[in-house]
């Protein structure tokens, strides 16, 4: 052994053992929070013999989604060419789609996503229009007289990427709504040693919770987060460095923080072991999927979801991010690219829970930082607010737009009249996500515990659901 590695003490392999060599942006944090108190009340909910998956899809940077979903009717086609100019998409390369909701509009998806268009035209694939963060329903009067409650930082992006997980946009909340939602029924899943919550893009507020953390997978490799080269016997070195791990996990140690820490590990790298060996001895999916990096994540998504009953889990949430959204300059030409990107890869993975037998059990549904302004600033377009999103799955009522889709002209009601275009969502974050909470399982009782400000909006007592998307 080398001098170098006789020095090597305690704490400074910890480090260097651990903290760089752990896939465990999933550890850290649970480190640092150390998870002491318990700050939500939970269910006392049992295993359940069905099963649930919710994956959420976060386009970071701000989607300018009136270029996803686009009016084509003559009369409304001129209003949206009109506001938005250069931005404007040719009106005959739009691709139509054939909503079963009227509202005396025709409409189109941008040309790239041809996925998207037959999903929706097959009823697998809803749009949800106009949403948006908001603290309590908004008018522009009371936008204009400051007389409602806005959320914080409005266009900003760290301030609302952060509110789209965690649906409290009056605060900064550092848990998010799907971390809340799996400490409410973590007691569905039998296998507690696999977190509810999986992210294919490393640690995230939406899967924080009090007593839930994401465990993060690595798509590329499909693989889960493990030690680097634990238990590798290509080298002395790995192996030297596994049986002392495997030491530094088996000590009992009376300083708390220590214990924690080496609980933590060991606890992090026996979910590994068992995730692993799931996905190992579960057959392929045989969907085929691109090699982009949003297609890789997904096909990961299905793979793991493939051995939901060697996992012996009733629910699952997922989270990818797929970022670079914020076109300031060269929207065209890049979101040309990708909204084709997420077309194809919506379309294969809905294929995929198809072969799997479990598309009504899979519902994916689309979020954004916000919306961009509709008019140009010359290269691209600017932070906006309300947009569209899109949500998926057998048990979705797709071919249908939800909400209302907004007149694309300046000044009119729900335009904010400072003549960038700015629209003020008509539906809140807290409706759509309620409607996706209520359908994974969490009561109408508990819905108040995940989204905090859902009663400003629907009342969880109705009868009727926040939206209607969801059979």
């Amino acid at each position: 052994m080398s001098k170098n590695h006789k020095h090597i003490n305690r704490r400074k392999f910890i480090g260097q053992a651990s903290c760089a060599a752990i896939g465990a942006s999933t550890l850290f944090s649970t480190l640092f929070d150390l998870k002491l108190a318990a700050a939500m009340a939970t269910s006392n909910i049992r295993p359940v013999a069905d099963y649930k998956a919710l994956v959420c899809i976060l386009l970071a940077g701000g989607n300018d989604s009136f270029n996803m979903l686009v009016p084509r009717g003559s009369g409304e086609y001129q209003e949206y060419q009109s506001v938005r100019s250069t931005l404007a998409l040719p009106q005959g390369g739009l691709l139509p789609i054939y909503p079963t909701s009227n509202d005396g509009k025709e409409y189109g998806v941008h040309p790239s996503m041809s996925g998207v268009q037959s999903l929706f035209n097959d009823r697998n694939l809803a749009f949800i229009s106009n949403v948006g963060t908001l603290v309590n329903p908004t008018t522009k009067t009371q936008y204009n007289n400051e007389s409602v409650p806005l959320p914080l930082g409005l266009f900003s992006h760290a301030d609302q990427i952060q509110q789209w997980q965690t649906s409290i946009p009056d605060k900064r909340a550092a848990l998010g709504w799907g971390g809340r939602m799996a400490d409410i029924l973590r007691g569905m899943n039998n296998n507690q040693q696999v977190s509810m919550s999986i992210s294919m893009s490393g640690n995230n507020i939406y899967q924080a919770g009090s007593r839930t953390t994401a465990y993060a997978v690595d798509a590329e490799s499909q693989m889960g987060s493990s030690i680097r080269n634990y238990n590798n016997t290509d080298s002395n070195w790995d192996m030297i460095r596994s049986a002392t791990i495997d030491n530094l996990m088996d000590q009992t140690y009376a300083n708390m923080f220590d214990a924690t820490y080496a609980d933590i590990v060991k606890n992090s790298q026996e979910a590994s072991d068992i995730f692993n060996a799931a996905i190992m001895n579960t057959n392929p999916i045989n969907t085929v999927f691109s090699p982009t990096e949003l297609s890789t994540s997904l096909k990961m998504v299905a793979q793991t979801i493939a051995a939901r009953s060697t996992l012996d889990v009733g629910r699952q949430t997922f989270f990818i991010v797929f970022g670079g959204w914020d076109h300031h300059e060269e929207l065209i030409n890049s979101q040309e690219g990708m909204l084709g990107v997420v077309s194809n890869a919506l379309k294969e993975f809905y294929d995929s829970t198809v072969d799997l037998g479990i598309q009504d059990e899979v519902t994916s549904f689309t979020i954004s930082d916000f919306a961009r302004t509709l008019t140009s600033n010359g290269k691209g377009s600017d932070h906006a607010w309300g947009g569209n999103a899109m949500v998926m799955g057998g048990s979705v009522k797709g071919g249908k737009i939800y909400g209302n889709y907004p007149d694309l002209y300046l000044d009119s009601n729900v335009e904010l009249g400072k003549g960038r275009g700015v629209i003020i969502p008509t539906t809140s974050a807290d409706e759509y996500f309620a409607e996706l909470a209520l359908w994974f399982g969490v009561s109408p009782s508990d819905l108040n515990l995940v989204l905090p400000n859902i009663a400003n909006f629907y009342a969880p007592s109705a009868t009727n659901p926040p939206i209607g998307f969801i059979l």
